[in-house]
């Protein structure tokens, strides 16, 4: 278990590492921007936004995005659905993750009002109908539909989805049990083509076609990206309008709601962590930080982050700068970071470094491997280190 200890809310991160010295490792979190990368969202989708909470479960972030319009959550985990509901209670929970325990199914139908749930089998439907009493009135069961391996960062066909001769046939089994019935897909994340939901659109068209089915929930899933040093998206709107014209080429009900479940879309951009520079060797700093913290993306992935030195004291720092590779502080030789990551050619034990884009899996993919799992929480009020177009526009406007 990872403990973070919180601090004080202080203008900028500069402000709060020369006050503070910090020797673990700072989760920066950025509301401002997180309330306003939520309404931008919002705004541009055609339908409700559901947050998926794994992404980044912080309770500050869930109030950020609440503030920023959202209204439902994507929750993956029973744990998921009780902190949501805790801390939201007025908000619409959905429980998307395709293979649920009993105990958790049950527990959210009775305890926590939650009435949609993800199949992508029958023996996952037969389980959800057991654990809900077969409560047709009330029920939502929505149909995962598998999707070929497409060109993702992180590729998701590989474990959930029903293929489209099975979707068919649980669409028909779920429109006989079920109050509501929907279909779901999911292209992957950070998928940088907007023309994959469109592909993924018609694959679920022809499905629909088949089943006979009328559907009351479309969801087109998550995976919208964001940028990073070497990754230029498309425009947000570059994907709404590739969901638009395929919603369009679809035969739906009027009144059938569209859903999507973005999460680092959301969210990350409004969080980075500081780490400390503990050695250099050459070009290779080691940091109090890595894959098993909050670096995971930049391990195994090759995520390149934007980074920054924070140097306190008024020593001044070499225009020059140099692309370094870093290593976290555990003793598994792979906890390793190629980056590159540029910085001041004369980085040196005891700078800071400030990792930005790291509110997607920052904080839920800590561990606690070799005893570091401490962290500190602080909230700041300045930009984020890449410009965001939502927050960039509202600043604007302001």
């Amino acid at each position: 278990m990872t403990h973070i200890r919180f601090r004080p809310v202080l203008p900028t991160v500069q402000d709060f590492v020369s006050a503070e010295q910090p020797d673990l490792p700072v989760h920066c979190l950025r509301p401002a921007v997180l309330t306003r990368s939520a309404e931008h969202f919002v705004e541009a989708f055609p339908g409700s936004v559901l947050y998926a909470v794994k992404c980044n479960p912080d309770p500050a972030v869930l109030d950020a995005l609440w503030a920023g319009g959202v209204r439902h959550f994507d929750c993956a985990s029973v744990q998921e659905v009780r902190l949501v509901r805790r801390l939201l209670p007025e908000s619409a929970i959905h429980f998307m993750h395709p293979v649920k325990s009993r105990a958790a199914i049950r527990e959210a139908w009775e305890w926590h009002g939650v009435r949609d749930f993800v199949i992508d089998s029958a023996a996952e439907l037969a389980k959800v109908l057991q654990e809900t009493r077969g409560a047709f009135g009330e029920l939502g069961l929505v149909v995962r539909l598998a999707l070929p391996k497409g060109g993702a960062v992180y590729d998701l066909s590989g474990k959930f989805g029903a293929e489209p001769g099975e979707a068919v046939r649980l669409l028909r089994m779920a429109r006989a049990v079920a109050h509501r019935v929907g279909l779901c897909f999911h292209v992957g994340s950070q998928c940088l083509d907007p023309a994959a939901w469109e592909r993924a659109l018609t694959r679920a068209g022809r499905v629909l076609d088949e089943s006979g089915v009328d559907i009351d929930i479309l969801d087109v899933g998550g995976g919208f990206p964001v940028s990073y040093p070497d990754v230029e998206p498309p425009p947000l709107a570059a994907f709404m309008a590739a969901i638009v014209r395929g919603v369009a080429a679809l035969d739906l009900p009027a009144a059938c709601e569209l859903w999507c479940e973005p999460g680092r879309a959301l969210v990350a951009a409004g969080q980075s962590v500081v780490v400390r520079v503990e050695g250099r060797r050459a070009g290779h700093l080691f940091v109090n930080d890595g894959i098993y913290g909050s670096l995971s993306d930049a391990g195994a992935p090759g995520f390149r982050f934007p980074c920054r030195l924070i140097r306190t004291g008024g020593d001044p720092v070499a225009d020059e700068t140099t692309a370094f590779s870093l290593f976290g502080p555990t003793c598994d030789s792979a906890d390793r970071m190629e980056g590159p990551f540029l910085l001041p050619a004369d980085a040196r034990e005891g700078d800071w470094i400030e990792i930005g884009q790291l509110g997607a899996y920052g904080t839920s993919l800590r561990t606690a491997f070799n005893g570091f799992d401490e962290a500190l929480r602080a909230e700041v009020r300045d930009p984020p280190l890449l410009e965001t177009p939502g927050y960039a526009a509202l600043e604007r406007a302001a």
